[in-house]
């Protein structure tokens, strides 16, 4: 089974740029989407159902802002938006869907902002995310947690740690909130698998940081650790673009 998550920076963009011949050629199980910028009503019924998959919305009252998808060929048991926080869930950032064998969070973490305004914000929305998972690991379930969570967790996630410290997406407390969840039983897939430094998922187009591999690995695949012997690999598709940020994903047993 393969997964995939992908922030595509706008999704009807995505799709002048061959987002659905991407789509079928990699032909997923589930592919999980964050940045929609978009309201379903706003969607052709390619873009809504694509050949083979069931799709779900959750879309932020902001028009063009925000937004998260998920692309799916089996079906959840069941599925709900939002993480039951009205502050949150009125920016559309978060699905949540049960597979019976294991939860699925596909999740829009919020970005601190110019000048870590909205740093706060993201905090409570961590905070509050964390709550949520907790409750369905501790009634047993197994979960899978993938999206862009706007932060690097460690100097090995970024190309310019130092220069970042002051900034959002590097600070102390993300990085120590990071920390906090994964010492609670989360697992990065990919550091799971990869320790290498250089694998990066964002970059900066003003910069053109792309071509120079000046990145951020702010994209995850995280399980917990009573799911982790299902996890076969980890990966970055760092060669598809379409966006500022490239995909990423798992395949499972």
């Amino acid at each position: 089974m393969k997964l995939l998550s992908w922030n595509v920076n706008g999704i009807r963009a995505g799709e002048k740029k061959g987002f659905l011949e991407w789509l079928q050629k990699e032909s997923p199980d589930i592919l999980c989407v964050q940045e929609t910028k978009c309201h379903p009503d706003q969607l052709k019924k390619n873009l809504l159902q694509p050949d083979g998959y069931t799709s779900y919305f959750s879309a932020a009252e902001k028009k063009g802002y925000s937004g998260v998808a998920v692309f799916t060929k089996k079906p959840p048991v069941s599925f709900q938006e939002g993480l039951g926080v009205e502050e949150f869930d009125r920016e559309g950032r978060t699905l949540i869907l049960d597979y019976g064998t294991f939860v699925l969070f596909n999740i829009y973490y919020p970005n601190g902002g110019s000048g870590n305004k909205r740093v706060p914000f993201k905090m409570g929305f961590y905070d509050a995310f964390l709550k949520k998972a907790e409750a369905l690991k501790k009634q047993g379930k197994k979960i899978v947690v993938c999206g862009d969570v706007n932060t690097a967790h460690e100097e090995i996630d970024l190309a310019r740690p130092k220069q970042n410290e002051k900034n959002t997406g590097f600070l102390p407390e993300e990085r120590e909130w990071m920390n906090q969840f994964m010492g609670k039983g989360y697992v990065d897939t990919f550091r799971h698998f990869n320790k290498d430094p250089g694998h990066y998922t964002w970059w900066d187009y003003k910069t053109k940081a792309r071509e120079r591999n000046v990145g951020w690995r702010i994209d995850y695949f995280f399980v917990s650790k009573n799911f982790l012997s299902k996890v076969k690999k980890a990966f970055i598709l760092n060669d598809v673009t379409g966006s500022d940020h490239c995909p990423v994903g798992i395949e499972l047993n």
